[in-house]
């Protein structure tokens, strides 16, 4: 039977979704800084994306380790812990004196960040039932996408500001506060639950998984700087029988009764799997998207940060809209929405890719361009998360919780990693509307990739469900 709602639920999902929200943002936030930390710290490009780039890779590194150590310890004091480094580590990013400072402080908030998110699915697989954890489960895939789009408004407008001369740093030092404040409330409302079977954590999994992101993501990031040398190359072809015995490992421990990292049978759900590809197809355009989008407005058409970060006003604008009233439309009309919304998407992408290739940038052509684009991603993204865990059995919320984000946020670095560096790689003076065409061209290739895997995702939904007579049986 499918839990009550407590009458401190609310406040509960408020405290868990201000979490996410804070996590999400700072995926974001510090794109519209990252010109002025350049400036700032003197940091090389590859030092700058991995500034961006590594607090998502620790995190997506390390998810499925906070899923499982909230099980373990308690979901309630994984939370506290990472909420209360993560405020820590805020404080560090916005204090750091130089760029080697601030990338530790960046991958140690992704740490605190990976402590703290896992455990929000989990709760309201298990406190919420039925149409509250649909909306709640909604409201989660909403805040993370949506957080991820205000981030540029919101570091545009603080950067701008120029707080007391301090820059770029109160786009970390505004986690702080509200921290502070996330604590005090959640010590007081967060309810006391854990997995009624602690199991031991699978270090030989955490040890793999670490080790097969780091050996993608690095030479990812420092490849182009340094000239594709050897050691990237090794690193990337290492990366693949890593990856192999991570799954053989996972799939020997699981038979022989033990407790892997990751329950491999969710993944044999096809509905799980092509739900999930079609989310990291959308992720990876979305990050690179606004990393080279971002550069492109404060380098070679030299916005202010305020200028440049309303910008993408439109864009989050839109998002929240659809993102929050697709999924309330009847299932039938859900997927055809979905589809539809990646299909704008793509071509909102396309469209401003053209503009700025062209060199005919006009904000009052490409605001409206934005919000299609936005409300394209909205429509295509909430509905598929909703669908693919909503469905999902409470004694494996922990591990749709970790795999999701994962997914979602090493999809985001993978984005940063592969397009920005095309990106950066083309876009030297003049040449920067020509980069930013191929990296929108990029996004859009993506997007009718995710609509595709989306239609596909509706036919092995149809062929999952039991007939009827199968059903009576």
């Amino acid at each position: 039977m499918a839990p009550r709602l407590a009458a401190r639920d609310p406040a509960v999902l408020a405290v868990l979704l201000a979490g996410t929200f804070m996590a999400a943002l700072d995926v974001s936030i510090v794109n519209v800084a990252a010109p002025q930390i350049r400036s700032g710290l003197g940091v090389s490009d590859a030092e700058l994306q991995l500034i961006v780039s590594g607090y998502t890779v620790a995190y997506a590194a390390l998810l499925l380790t906070g899923a499982r150590l909230g099980d373990d310890h308690g979901h309630r004091r994984l939370f506290l812990l990472g909420l209360a480094g993560f405020t820590a580590t805020s404080l560090a990013a916005g204090l750091a004196w130089n760029g080697e400072g601030l990338i530790v402080a960046r991958v140690a908030q992704g740490v605190a960040a990976a402590a703290m998110t896992p455990q929000v699915v989990t709760v309201i697989q298990l406190r919420f039932g039925g149409d509250a954890r649909a909306r709640a489960l909604a409201l989660f895939a909403t805040v993370i996408a949506f957080g991820a789009a205000l981030g540029q408004v919101l570091g545009g407008l603080l950067v701008s500001a120029d707080v007391a001369g301090t820059s770029w740093r109160p786009v970390f030092l505004l986690n702080v506060p509200i921290g502070i404040a996330l604590l005090v409330l959640g010590r007081r409302v967060l309810p006391p639950t854990r997995s009624q079977a602690p199991q031991r954590l699978d270090l030989w999994g955490v040890t793999l998984l670490t080790s097969a992101v780091l050996l993608v993501m690095v030479p990812l990031v420092f490849g182009r700087e340094a000239h594709w040398a050897p050691w990237t190359w090794a690193s990337l072809i290492a990366a693949l029988p890593t990856s192999a015995i991570l799954l053989a490992h996972l799939g020997r421990l699981g038979r022989i009764g033990g407790h892997p990292l990751l329950d491999l049978t969710l993944l044999r759900h096809r509905p799980v799997t092509v739900g999930l590809m079609a989310v990291s197809t959308q992720m990876i355009a979305y990050g690179g998207f606004l990393f080279s989008l971002t550069f492109h407005l404060q380098g070679a058409l030299a916005y202010p940060p305020w200028q440049s970060g309303l910008i993408f006003g439109p864009y989050a604008i839109g998002f929240a809209v659809t993102s929050i009233g697709v999924p309330r439309l009847r299932a039938s009309r859900r997927h055809a929405v979905s589809i539809a919304g990646l299909l704008l998407m793509t071509g909102g992408y396309a469209a401003i890719g053209l503009a700025a290739g062209r060199g005919e940038w006009d904000s009052t052509a490409i605001l409206p361009l934005l919000a299609i684009a936005g409300a394209g991603f909205g429509a295509g993204y909430s509905p598929v998360i909703t669908r693919i865990v909503a469905e999902v059995p409470a004694e494996n919320a922990r591990d749709a919780s970790g795999l999701f984000t994962t997914i979602n946020q090493l999809s985001f670095a993978f984005g940063v990693a592969t397009i920005g560096t095309v990106f950066l790689a083309r876009s030297s003076g003049s040449a920067s509307g020509a980069a930013v065409a191929m990296a929108a061209g990029l996004a859009g290739g993506l997007g009718i990739i995710s609509a595709g895997l989306v239609v596909l995702l509706g036919r092995v939904e149809r062929r999952s469900q039991p007939t009827p007579d199968a059903a009576e049986r």
